[in-house]
């Protein structure tokens, strides 16, 4: 009897408005109810879409990456072209002050033995490079030619400590002789007598003397005049005008008063590659 008049009551307030305070009541109890329940079902596709997104955010950053190592690459790249490019434009503005012919060389390498200042240069006697031949860079005179093969040749550095060159101050013609020390920044001149007319800063060129280098090449820059009343010559040091230690193109100078004439370059390839 009690179960039959509970389904009667059920089915009133489902079928007629009587119970439907009653029912919105109910309802409103019930929404946090369903909302806790609802709860592991929302973690769930929570912690799947969070999941998906830090895996794509991951792979995203290892592509922007990759991406900024590669821009950062061809902008080294570019960086270095442009250096090269003014280096070359300085080669040939030096190249333009010269009445000789002249040859462009690249340097190969550098002699590992610290004690020797020799360079290695992509020209040979196909190109109709010789020894003693000098050797120059956009800024001054690096050195001469001493070994000659078919396709390189090797280079002597005037800083190396075996090297000597006569030179004489631009300013009044003063001569003297620089020797290399061994450090690629640092000449001596030799035997300087004391009441010499040098001054620091004063240009040293090649004074054409023992008919190895032309005259007039730009050699070094006296950094300091050291003078002793008890000695008998100054102490002088200067500094190379050529960029010994970062050079990379060259100019071989072809002068014909020096140049051999069994070796003087005749080969269309030599010619091709020679400027004027």
């Amino acid at each position: 009897m009690l179960i039959a008049a509970s389904m009667a009551l059920i089915l009133v307030g489902l079928y007629t408005p009587w119970l439907k305070q009653v029912r919105q009541q109910l309802n409103f109890l019930a929404v946090p109810f369903y909302q806790v329940t609802d709860i592991p079902h929302r973690l769930g596709e929570w912690g799947s879409s969070a999941f998906a997104s830090e895996k794509d955010l991951r792979a995203e950053n290892e592509r922007l990456k990759i991406e900024v190592l590669i821009y950062q690459r061809k902008q080294q790249q570019m960086a270095a072209l442009a250096a090269e490019n003014v280096r070359l434009r300085q080669l040939l503005n030096g190249k333009d002050m010269l009445q000789d012919k002249v040859l462009i060389a690249e340097l190969m390498g550098v002699s590992p033995n610290p004690l020797s200042h020799v360079v290695m240069i992509n020209r040979g006697s196909r190109e109709g490079v010789y020894e003693g031949q000098p050797v120059l860079d956009a800024f001054g005179l690096m050195g001469q030619v001493v070994e000659v093969d078919e396709d390189s040749s090797r280079v002597l550095l005037i800083s190396d400590s075996t090297h000597a060159i006569p030179v004489q101050v631009n300013r009044n013609g003063v001569r003297a002789i620089a020797e290399g020390t061994g450090d690629l920044n640092r000449l001596s001149l030799r035997h300087v007598s004391i009441n010499a007319d040098i001054r620091e800063g004063d240009i040293l060129v090649s004074s054409g003397l023992g008919e190895r280098f032309p005259v007039g090449y730009p050699v070094a820059e006296v950094e300091q005049v050291v003078r002793n009343s008890g000695q008998a010559f100054a102490r002088v040091v200067a500094r190379p005008m050529a960029r010994l230690d970062r050079s990379r193109h060259v100019l071989l100078v072809f002068d014909t008063h020096t140049q051999p004439v069994d070796q003087t370059p005749s080969s269309s390839s030599a010619s091709s590659a020679a400027a004027h």
